[in-house]
């Protein structure tokens, strides 16, 4: 019997009644309750856990090859250097009559000599430079300087177009920085700019120099055996900011920090004006339906219109490709800047690029129709497709007689309808396409986002008018290859 007592009595204490539903439980639940409902899962058998995560780690050292170069040229840059010094030096010696200044109608007598120290690409060398001074008016006079283009201080030589090279393409804070990586030499952002602005100011004379002398009709155009038949030129424009301030702040002293610049208002931008001249029989076709250039020449300025044509009018006279039967097939947007002075070329031909044209009607149409609606499409998909057969006249007839549904389509449509009719005349795109002109201005569109944008245009960059200018000289030598010109230019002095 007591056996059965106690048997009864586990039973009991395992067998818990539930609470009812209708009734809220008393109390909390009891801590092992808690414990249970929040006990971790056991893993299934066999489970293995992922291993830990490994740091990725470097290599200790540098490949040996490179090391090996690195201490080669560490060994050799000083005696580069010094070689250099020997050079200039022999150089002092040799030219020192020959280069003797005149002031106030006569020669100017000998003063002293002095070292002046430079960076070159092998490190800091000290040229010795004669001193002339006038006795009447005490300007002092060191020819050897400007024959050699140095500035005292300064970077001169070799870096001065390398670092040139780089803050033509990169901002010149990380210009610097590659001019540490690549030829191990400290440099500051400043240095990069003084080098740029030496290099930018006797391009940009050059160019300027060049289109005033094929305005004349005396100029003589380099022979050319046979001009070619046809020539594009695309011609557009984009924005680029401006300085607020035209002089450059200086600091009193070095540890001042100056004040953060206002804002800039709206309007504070100027317009780069970019042409693009290239040979239709030149056009290849990579691929079904894509098209692309074997060569084209880029001109820019940052002007009026009167400039982009003359700078065109040059370039197209120097490289011969200006003959007495030569048309010239200009493409542009439909401004009339580019319309009155498209007449300055004997053999034209106007071309409104169909992309823009394309683009008036799309405004209607969103309008009209909805954004994405389909009827949209369909739309302006058949005002492409008779453009493109020529039927511009017919396009702008239908127009007519549309029913805006708002006042805003209402004026859309009358956008369009003028723009197709005071451009009809060029939007003969059936004829151009047999001809093998191209309707688009998709080269210039391009130009502008390799002249201007992928260097002047990024995230809070202004410019001044004069840095403006010569950069973009620079970047037109460096994209049309002709980046080896720099070496036959002379470095103008430029103040800081």
């Amino acid at each position: 019997m007591r056996i059965v007592t106690n048997i009864l009595a586990r039973l009991g204490r395992r067998i818990r009644i539930a609470a009812s539903p209708c009734t809220a439980p008393a109390g909390p639940p009891s801590r092992k309750l808690r414990r249970t409902r929040h006990r971790t899962p056991k893993p299934p058998a066999g489970h293995v856990a992922p291993a830990a995560p490994v740091r990725p780690a470097l290599a200790l050292q540098p490949p040996s090859i490179v090391q090996i170069e690195r201490e080669v040229i560490e060994h050799f840059r000083p005696q580069m250097c010094q070689a250099l010094q020997h050079k200039l030096d022999e150089l002092a010696a040799s030219q020192t009559a020959r280069l003797r200044p005149t002031c106030c109608n006569r020669p100017v007598p000998y003063h002293d000599r002095t070292r002046v120290p430079t960076l070159t690409r092998f490190g800091w060398v000290k040229i010795l430079v004669s001193r002339y001074r006038c006795s009447r008016c005490r300007r002092e006079y060191r020819p050897l300087l400007g024959f050699l283009e140095v500035e005292p201080g300064k970077v001169s030589g070799s870096l001065a177009r390398l670092l040139g090279l780089l803050g033509v393409v990169v901002p010149y804070a990380l210009a610097a920085e590659l001019t540490l990586l690549f030829f191990g030499i400290h440099v500051n952002a400043m240095t990069v700019w003084r080098a740029v602005q030496r290099l930018g100011e006797p391009a940009a004379r050059h160019m300027e120099g060049l289109a005033a002398y094929h305005e004349d009709s005396r100029s003589q155009a380099p022979p050319t055996p046979t001009p070619p038949d046809v020539v594009m030129l695309g011609v557009d424009g984009c924005a680029l900011g401006m300085q607020v301030r035209k002089t450059r702040r200086q600091r009193k002293t070095s540890d001042e920090v100056l004040p953060p610049l206002p804002p800039v208002e709206e309007g504070r931008f100027r317009e780069v004006k970019t042409a693009v001249l290239l040979l239709p029989a030149e056009r290849i076709e990579p691929s079904p339906g894509r098209h692309s250039v074997v060569r084209r020449v880029l001109v820019t300025c940052l002007g009026d219109a009167d400039a982009i044509f003359s700078r065109a009018w040059a370039q197209l006279r120097e490289l011969g490709w200006l003959g007495t039967n030569t048309v010239v097939v200009i493409v542009g947007d439909g401004a009339e800047w580019i319309w009155n002075r498209a007449g300055i070329f004997k053999n034209h031909c106007e071309i409104l690029d169909f992309w823009h044209a394309m683009e008036y009607a799309w405004k209607y149409a969103r309008l009209q129709f909805g954004e994405s609606s389909r009827c949209a499409h369909h739309f302006t998909h058949r005002i492409a497709k008779d453009l493109k057969a020529g039927k511009v006249y017919d396009v702008i007839a239908r127009l007519k007689t549309l029913r805006p549904v708002s006042d805003e389509a209402r004026e859309a449509l009358k956008a369009v309808i003028k723009y197709y009719t005071d451009n009809a005349s060029r939007m003969q795109y059936d004829e151009y396409l047999r001809l093998g002109y191209g309707i688009g201005s998709g080269a210039v569109e391009s130009a502008h986002k390799q002249v201007v944008h992928a260097r002047l245009r990024q995230a809070g960059m202004r410019w001044s008018e004069q840095g403006a200018r010569r950069l973009l000289a620079l970047r037109l030598l460096l994209l049309n290859g002709h980046w080896a010109m720099v070496d036959r230019l002379r470095m103008a002095p430029i103040a800081a």
